[in-house]
């Protein structure tokens, strides 16, 4: 993974590590996600997967697959407490 594509991913926890600080324990909308860290949906959804993948968040997508919502995962927390506190 280039750095380009790490510091893009790091910007999308800091992102999700800003609201969770707002909304403790609240899930975050695609919707909301996408506006706050400034990133086209389709290009935020791929980045999601990625985090996804690395077990830092949990994505939840409504029926049709277009909607859903967003959180840090147990471990997601924790590597934020790390890298933005």
């Amino acid at each position: 993974m280039d750095d380009e594509v790490m510091a893009a991913l790091v910007d999308v926890l800091e992102t999700l590590w800003r609201i969770e600080a707002r909304q403790p324990g609240k899930p975050c909308s695609l919707a909301k996600l996408s506006k706050q860290a400034q990133r086209p949906m389709s290009v935020l959804r791929r980045q999601l997967l990625m985090l996804v993948e690395a077990g830092w968040i949990e994505l939840r997508l409504d029926e049709g697959g277009i909607t859903g919502s967003v959180r840090l995962s147990a471990s997601g927390l924790q590597l934020g407490g790390e890298l933005f506190s």
